[in-house]
């Protein structure tokens, strides 16, 4: 008798009509396939966002796609200082208040990963990794971008051991402990300043003799006493024992070699523009950055880029945000005319 019993329940479940919710979520699926969007987004950060803001402002039909969370780089708990408007605000609540400004116009946000972007004749393709094809008559890519890395022995295998990318992710796992720092941009010299006061000292390397980042960091920076210079000098391996990292060799210009004991390495040695769902088909430079003009049109009518991952003179939240603004506008001219055009042309 007892043995019965899973049998009929499973036969219960089966006589069961199907959940509501995965109903609506199955024709909401079919609805947007069989749909076309005037601007589809790819990417939620800052210009993300706020393209989303002026394309429904525009009364497009949008809709922005990300796989993470909304915010992109920006959400962290990590204070931001030179967004206009806001001395100090956590990069987390600057994130939120972009995407509650994006969901006051109706921006519908799809959190879905995108595996390609098909441009086309009369509207461009955007495949999701669960099958899924939605169709846009224009597509702003604003998919960012992630941390270089160093390409040293020991990085890829102690990620997660003791090598980090994200100094306000991982930072409170190294407290009271020694950690290196390796970069000299406005990230490295922030998540310096940031550890030194969580960690018992921090190793700042930078292959130059002079750093990149901004006056008032640098200020900071050599104002801190728990930060100790490292300069001119590259980390040629990072040692772990089966734990964690244990130290990293460096090498300076004159040859000379040594090693600093750390238990944890922060890598800012750049950022690598995240372009390959477009490589191929819109041009790019040598590093991967896309290629745009004043109106952030990539060579291909109709497929805008914004934010970091669009080749320009610096990369800021303030730009990125321009970016997006320039993109949806510019998006929303051409949908206009290609409607036009269709008109006219009696379709």
């Amino acid at each position: 008798m007892f043995g019965a019993a899973p049998a009929a329940d499973a036969n219960r479940q089966a006589a069961l009509p199907p959940h509501p919710i995965r109903i609506l979520e199955k024709q909401r699926k079919i609805r947007m396939s069989e749909e076309i969007f005037d601007v589809i987004i790819v990417g939620g950060g800052p210009a993300g966002l706020t393209a989303g803001i002026y394309a429904k402002r525009a009364a497009m039909k949008t809709i922005l796609i990300e796989k993470g969370l909304p915010g992109g780089q920006v959400a962290i708990p990590k204070g931001v200082e030179n967004y206009p408007g806001f001395t100090d605000i956590i990069g987390f609540d600057l994130s939120e208040k972009f995407l509650q400004h994006a969901k006051f116009y109706g921006l519908e946000v799809l959190p879905r990963e995108v595996v390609a972007i098909t441009p086309g004749t009369d509207f461009h393709s955007v495949r999701l990794q669960d099958g899924g094809v939605l169709k846009a008559y224009s597509i702003i890519i604003a998919m960012g971008g992630k941390a270089r890395k160093l390409g040293v022995q020991g990085e890829v295998e102690n990620f997660g051991k003791g090598v980090s990318y994200c100094a306000t992710c991982d930072g409170f796992f190294f407290k009271n402990k020694k950690v290196a720092v390796v970069g000299g941009g406005d990230t490295a010299l922030e998540d310096a300043l940031y550890l030194a006061r969580i960690t018992e000292r921090v190793y700042l390397i930078h292959r130059r003799d002079e750093f990149r980042g901004s006056k008032i960091l640098q200020e900071r920076v050599l104002a801190d006493p728990n930060i100790v210079l490292v300069l001119d000098t590259i980390v040629t391996e990072i040692k772990a024992d089966d734990h964690e990292v244990r130290s990293v060799a460096i090498r300076n210009k004159q040859g000379e070699e040594r090693e600093l004991e750390v238990n944890g390495v922060f890598i800012f040695a750049g950022f690598s523009p995240d372009s390959t769902l477009v490589s191929g088909a819109v041009k790019t430079n040598q590093a991967g950055y896309v290629i745009t003009d004043e109106k952030c049109e990539t060579n291909v009518p109709g497929i805008f880029a914004a934010g970091d991952l669009r080749q320009k003179y610096a990369n800021q939240i303030v730009i990125a945000a321009s970016d997006g603004c320039i993109a949806a506008l510019a998006a929303a001219r051409y949908v206009e005319d290609k409607r036009a055009a269709e008109k006219d042309a009696g379709r």
